[in-house]
């Protein structure tokens, strides 16, 4: 009987740590690879605001974009600044949006624009471009494959899916 016990406790024991494997854990802004399954992620606290820095290919400035995560997940874009207008940047601002200049910065602001994910190119030009998250900047061409693009999305992990993906923050 004792035997039986012990038995009973063990598989109960494995189920549950089997269970707790695979249940989604873990908030993350997640990569994936559009050609192929390789995911690469940074895990996220409190903290519900990053940004995405690049170096424009032709004005060779700055170029930020701001987001928020929503409570569900979802990526609210904020704004975008930079410097020089037009091929690629917008010069007005569409319905919904507000641009402004100010110290020779243009910021273009989104009322309440919402995404579920979205997709980056990883170009092969020499130009930085940088995932901004907690005080921290995260070089995305050092991590990710130059000329492919991933989707990009927050999305909560399970411990099994931490384990097979790449962790690019620490």
């Amino acid at each position: 009987m004792r035997y039986y016990k012990q038995s009973l406790f063990l598989f109960f024991l494995g189920l549950l740590c089997l269970v707790f494997f695979f249940l989604p854990v873990k908030d993350t802004l997640l990569f994936t690879g559009t050609k192929g399954k390789k995911v690469y992620y940074v895990t996220i606290n409190e903290q519900k605001k990053f940004e995405i820095r690049y170096v424009h290919s032709i004005h060779l400035t700055d170029v930020i974009e701001y987001y928020e995560i929503t409570p569900k997940q979802k990526i609210r874009m904020l704004s975008m600044s930079y410097k020089n207008l037009s091929i690629g940047l917008p010069g007005d601002a569409a319905e919904g949006e507000t641009l402004e200049l100010r110290d020779g910065v243009y910021t273009l602001t989104y009322n309440d624009r919402v995404i579920d994910s979205f997709r980056i190119h990883i170009g092969r030009v020499d130009a930085d471009l940088a995932l901004r998250y907690a005080n921290h900047e995260l070089d995305l061409k050092k991590h990710l494959e130059k000329g492919k693009s991933y989707e990009f999305k927050v999305k909560k992990l399970t411990y099994y899916q931490l384990t097979k993906g790449e962790k690019l923050n620490g």
